[in-house]
């Protein structure tokens, strides 16, 4: 037990967590946009991978679990590392010295508490249910499979099987244009976040030296800028009309 408090009480301790949590929180963020980027198939394929999540039940929830303690392991970390290092200077300087320092790393507190504010946001709209726009409440929030939707080829939802109705459901939140702009400037912060976190997350596992420091910040810009980018396809999809809420023929009132 005491070594698990010593661990942490140290810094290291501490920067170990918000490494291994990070890494949890970019797996997320990475299966999140996958599964997201299904808006641009047939309403069969997001539907399906809706459903088929809801279905797993307790798997589901240990998940949510395992990704809220790591949110609050992460902030944790990162609040007290601050603080310690602000004590250790002995408070903020009059001068802030940042001329080595990125944007992206100075930046780091604020763009994570506005994304953690989005975060709450997204799952009152798309968890919830309780910040969906009155344009889908008001249509039919139901849909009826026209094919199977498969993992790795095995039939998870059976067509036929009446689900929630998710590409509708994004469609018409983002033709909103406020919550369009907001998802899109919080994913550019949480884009932003991930900049410096990756780097980090480099340095902490001890993977990043003289060598190869170059080469990992280059590849951390890219995946962040790719991340940003495909994201921002989708309400840019809908705000262009490129997606459109799908015929109300396909769908099963309730």
């Amino acid at each position: 037990m005491n070594l698990v408090g010593n661990f942490f009480r140290s810094s290291v301790g501490r920067k170990i967590l918000m490494a291994l949590t990070g890494v949890i929180l970019i797996g997320f963020v990475i299966g999140h946009l996958v599964g997201n980027l299904q808006i641009f198939q047939e309403p069969d394929h997001i539907n399906g991978y809706g459903a088929f999540l809801h279905r797993l039940g307790p798997l589901l929830w240990a998940a949510r679990i395992i990704l809220l303690v790591s949110v609050v392991v992460h902030i944790w970390a990162a609040t007290v590392l601050t603080l310690e290092n602000k004590r250790a200077r002995g408070g903020d300087y009059g001068f802030k010295h940042t001329i080595q320092a990125t944007l992206a790393s100075r930046t780091m507190r604020a763009t994570g508490y506005i994304v953690l504010a989005f975060l709450f946001y997204h799952l009152a709209q798309f968890t919830w249910g309780s910040a969906q726009p009155a344009t889908f409440k008001e249509n039919l929030k139901h849909y009826t499979m026209q094919g199977d939707y498969r993992v790795a080829g095995i039939p998870v939802v059976k067509a036929g099987s009446d689900v929630l109705d998710v590409y509708n459901m994004v469609v018409f939140g983002f033709q909103n244009k406020v919550v369009a702009l907001f998802y899109i400037v919080a994913v550019g912060l949480l884009s932003f976040h991930l900049l410096h976190g990756t780097d980090s997350l480099f340095q902490t596992l001890g993977l990043r030296s003289g060598r190869w420091a170059g080469a990992l910040r280059t590849v951390a810009l890219l995946f962040c800028l790719g991340y940003f980018l495909l994201n921002l396809a989708i309400p840019g999809a809908v705000l262009t009309g490129r997606l459109q809420p799908h015929p109300v023929s396909v769908a099963a009132a309730r």
